[in-house]
């Protein structure tokens, strides 16, 4: 076991990520006018509110809550809590959309041999964090074998095979 990468229940991708909401509504309104998702149509034969997102190759699944009142209120960003980082095209960009949109933002940036990420931390409307980053500019280095580059949809596979010739 021990050097070797395996894939032990032979996953192929991140699918989706649910988050439970106080308002669907609202909720969905962010996820499309903030982060550029679109709704997809979710199974009819759900018995729950909620909507279904899809963009980036991943899917968000928004689930009304069955007790919104009772939901935790988040205020403090906090780049350390839970969070979903989408990497971007350009920070300056991103951070003036968010200024314009009015929404309050943290801003980090990590530094590894002379290496600089930059990243801006905010909330969704229920206090689920959210990253914008360019952590694509950080190699990712297993703590065995080479370094690798950020997996887009098309390279990952082959990476993977690779680091597994490797291995």
């Amino acid at each position: 076991m021990k050097g070797t990468i395996e894939n032990p229940l032979h996953l192929k991708s991140l699918n989706h990520i649910s988050i439970v909401c106080s308002s669907v509504e609202e909720s969905l309104d962010f996820y499309q006018n903030v982060l550029g998702f679109f709704p997809i149509r979710r199974p009819g034969s759900f018995d729950f509110d909620g909507a279904w997102l899809f963009s980036y190759g991943i899917g968000i699944h928004l689930l009304q809550s069955e007790e919104p009142e009772n939901m935790p209120k988040v205020c403090q960003i906090n780049p350390k809590d839970n969070h979903i980082s989408f990497q971007c095209e350009s920070m300056g960009t991103v951070e003036k959309k968010l200024k314009e949109m009015k929404i309050e933002y943290v801003k980090r940036r990590v530094e590894e041999g002379g290496i600089y990420v930059d990243q801006l931390f905010f909330h969704d409307p229920d206090g689920s964090m959210i990253e914008i980053c360019n952590c694509d500019n950080l190699p990712v280095v297993p703590l065995a074998g080479e370094a690798i580059r950020s997996c887009s949809r098309i390279s990952c596979g082959v990476q993977q095979k690779q680091i597994q010739q490797l291995a």
